[in-house]
């Protein structure tokens, strides 16, 4: 996922945001669940019953072949708005999914995944990402989503330069675009809270990229990947079982008013640039004591 101002993120793809439909008047003991004629879609397209549906059929690839373990969740508010930050890997991208089932399920606090628009015209598929938490990437949704209704907000600011990376180059952070995401988070008035993210890139690795057929389809990558190797077409939608190690960062705040017309671009910068290297550095300290990609 991009930097919110440089590149968009594509970890998730969403379609643009829904308007809620407005619910008929019901008694005052009646659950809106309950009322047929209302609709949990919220302005963003996100519908609590699809998330809840989503989380129960991810759940087992979350548990059993991820083998998700989670350090510093402590570090994620359990209240107001937050800009989750993450490094991003895998040809198809596995991170997100986690991250945001992680959260939702240990601290039941909805996360929206700021989303590439590559494949939101796309029937289905743009729907289906936006109903389980994917809004467009644009600085104006994530300052509504953080500001205004204080809400955990995830982004990845290398782009699609992460996940188009060869396996050669995996847990090599890619420069973080032009450091939007803390411009984002110093004007809505919330910190910036790092994840590191290990296991992603042992679970779709890249082994070549057809640069030439992805230019021709207009993608900003077309790889080659080892699951396609070992389970032919199915691998293009079949991850490894690598295991998952994820830690939360303590949060950065940034100690400036928010809403102000300008910040200074040079602190954008060093301030971007120290998120990445606590990422980077948390990567190196976790695979020094990673016993084995498949065990952790």
């Amino acid at each position: 996922m991009a930097d919110p101002e440089a590149e968009p993120p594509d970890a998730l793809l969403a379609d643009a945001p829904s308007q809620a439909l407005v619910a008929l008047p019901r008694e005052a003991d009646e659950s809106p669940l309950d009322d047929p004629r209302a609709s949990d879609v919220d302005e963003w397209g996100r519908s609590e019953r699809m998330r809840a549906l989503a989380r129960r059929v991810y759940d087992p690839v979350y548990r059993n072949w991820f083998r998700v373990e989670w350090e510093g969740l402590e570090n994620i508010p359990t209240e107001g708005g937050a800009l989750l930050v993450a490094n991003h890997a895998a040809a198809i991208p596995s991170d997100a999914p986690v991250i945001m089932h992680g959260i939702e399920t240990e601290l039941e606090r909805p996360v929206y995944g700021l989303a590439d628009d590559l494949f939101k015209g796309l029937p289905v598929v743009g729907t289906l990402w936006s109903r389980t938490g994917g809004v467009p990437a644009h600085p104006d949704n994530a300052y509504r989503l953080l500001r205004e209704q204080g809400q955990l907000v995830l982004v990845f600011p290398e782009g699609s330069k992460g996940p188009g990376k060869h396996f050669s180059q995996r847990y090599q952070l890619r420069r973080f675009g032009r450091g939007g995401f803390v411009e984002i988070a110093m004007r809505a008035g919330v910190p910036v809270v790092p994840i590191a993210v290990v296991g992603a890139e042992e679970s779709m690795p890249t082994l070549y990229n057809m640069s030439r057929l992805a230019k021709a389809a207009g993608l900003p990558y077309f790889p080659i990947t080892a699951n396609m190797l070992a389970f032919g077409p199915l691998g293009a939608v079949t991850y490894l079982p690598a295991k998952f190690k994820l830690r939360v960062l303590p949060p950065v705040h940034f100690d400036v008013e928010p809403d102000q017309p300008r910040y200074s671009k040079s602190r954008i910068m060093d301030e971007s640039e120290a998120v990445r290297d606590h990422i980077q550095q948390a990567l190196y300290d976790m695979l020094r004591k990673r016993r084995s990609v498949w065990f952790g």
